[in-house]
């Protein structure tokens, strides 16, 4: 049987040091997936902007007689493409609102911890110029 007298608690700063990693990577890991969430949002947003485009132009070439009826289905498919894309956008913004949220709730989690007393871990997980959200 252990004796209670021979326990010995590691020391606050080591603690400290210890969650200051933890949370360092979980913030990397949420800037990381932001940043996916942007990237692939503004890739969608060019194809987007570039099939509406296109669908105007055959809409508006079908109109004036400059293109066969038969377009018909290429104008259809061209608005399903736009939907979808308008509907994964809408989801990419979510997501992304999602990632500020939790970022912000690591801060505050972090905070409430007792990271306020000390300037070197106020932005402890925070890369070299990037700001709050």
């Amino acid at each position: 049987m252990a004796s209670i007298f021979g326990f010995r608690s590691r020391d606050p700063a080591r603690d400290r040091q210890t969650d200051i990693a933890r949370l360092d990577r979980l913030a990397k890991l949420f800037e990381q997936i932001a940043a996916e969430i942007e990237a692939e949002k503004t890739g969608l947003e060019s194809r987007y902007r570039k099939t509406a485009t296109n669908a105007a132009f055959l809409v508006e070439a079908m109109e004036n007689g400059s293109a066969s009826d038969r377009r018909s289905s290429e104008v259809s498919a061209l608005t399903q493409s736009i939907l979808n894309c308008e509907r994964r956008i809408a989801a990419l913004s979510r997501q992304n609102g999602m990632m500020k949220e939790l970022r912000h709730s690591l801060d505050l989690v972090f905070d409430e911890g007792g990271a306020s007393d000390s300037a070197a871990a106020v932005d402890f997980a925070r890369p070299a110029g990037a700001g709050r959200a």
